[in-house]
């Protein structure tokens, strides 16, 4: 199939990073990109979280923060894709520039600050998906909540988020690991952890009420934390009935490989992209561990090609999520990497990708 993107890259990569973005996500929502070439094989088929998966690529959360393409998502042959972050009240975010782009390194900096329409928008785009478009549609979708930035009562956020996405969506995301908010990581520590996801599981108890079935509920976290938060999370999750996690977001942390102007922290803000990648997948294959493989994830984190996705799966990881890698490559890499996982797991002679999750991983 023609590679549309080698033709709009040098365009879209001489704008402003944001501007960049904001142009794709209204070609997105004008429906006025191609779709990518049909690509599918049972042997990518999973269930996870209660979920049918057509195949384990999705979009990470991040890049539709309003819900606004879900139909030309669909068409670029995610297997699931992750709307938001979603705040109660719409926010501005940060000031700009917020995006930086590090093309040596195959990077992103951003210190968005969960920008975004607010719930009520986030919501009507989920309800016109799902009643307008849903029936026809193969690929999950993920809602991803936050707090507000000047929230006094983050609990309360949360729980509006939950209760306003629910039977909207196919899964929730609690985002506790943006570096971007201030004091959202500290709700990483165990006590306010363990406080939030009870009234989280509480929440969703109630829902119950005018909805069947449970909605699987996922917490997303940081890669940047030590290993006894890493237990912590594990314990808590395991012990109040969190369906998966995902791992993970952005790091503050900065390689000593990255271009010199962003080497020395220079620039403040989450880095995602290829130097993330070993971090991401190391905490990842270590919870994996701690947690004994008894709750999916879903590793995101500098995934750019199949080989980097197989990795994360055999570590552990039984969906994966890609952004950063679009930026540069187009979404084209979707089928790119789906087809070489196929590819992968027949020469290692898996008969589904299910069968490689966590393969690597010594307990």
């Amino acid at each position: 199939m023609f590679d549309y993107y080698k033709i709009l890259k040098p365009a879209l990569m001489s704008l402003p990073a944001e501007t960049a973005h904001n142009l794709a996500i209204k070609t997105l929502r004008n429906n006025s990109l191609p779709d990518q070439e049909k690509f599918e094989s049972d042997k990518l088929r999973s269930e996870v979280f209660g979920l049918n998966f057509l195949n384990p690529v999705g979009l990470a959360a991040g890049f539709d923060k309003n819900a606004e393409c879900l139909r030309a998502l669909q068409n670029q042959n995610f297997g699931f894709a992750e709307v938001g972050t979603s705040t109660p009240i719409p926010q501005k975010g940060n000031a700009k520039p917020r995006i930086f782009r590090l093309p040596e390194n195959q990077a992103i900096i951003n210190r968005l600050g969960f920008n975004n329409n607010g719930l009520e928008v986030f919501t009507q785009k989920l309800r016109k998906w799902k009643y307008t478009t849903l029936q026809n549609s193969k690929m999950v979708v993920g809602a991803n909540i936050g707090k507000n930035k000047d929230s006094e009562d983050f609990v309360s956020d949360y729980l509006k988020g939950l209760e306003a996405v629910y039977g909207l969506c196919d899964y929730v995301t609690i985002n506790i690991s943006s570096p971007n908010t201030p004091g959202l990581r500290e709700l990483q520590k165990k006590e306010v952890l363990s406080n939030l996801v009870s009234e989280v599981i509480k929440k969703r108890a109630e829902m119950l009420v005018n909805y069947k079935g449970e909605i699987p509920i996922l917490i997303k976290i940081s890669p940047d934390e030590e290993q006894q938060t890493m237990e912590d999370i594990a314990e808590i999750i395991t012990s109040h009935g969190i369906d998966g996690i995902i791992i993970s977001n952005t790091t503050i942390s900065r390689p000593d490989t990255l271009a010199q102007a962003f080497a020395e922290n220079s620039q403040q803000g989450g880095l995602s992209g290829k130097p993330l990648l070993d971090l991401a997948t190391a905490k990842q294959e270590f919870f994996y561990k701690i947690s004994k493989g008894k709750i999916p994830i879903i590793g995101v984190g500098g995934v750019s090609s199949a080989e980097n996705a197989y990795e994360k799966i055999k570590r552990g990881a039984s969906l994966i999520q890609i952004y950063s890698a679009l930026i540069y490559e187009g979404f084209g890499l979707v089928n790119k990497v789906n087809k070489g996982l196929l590819n992968l797991i027949e020469a290692d002679g898996f008969k589904n990708i299910s069968e490689a999750v966590g393969v690597e991983v010594k307990f």
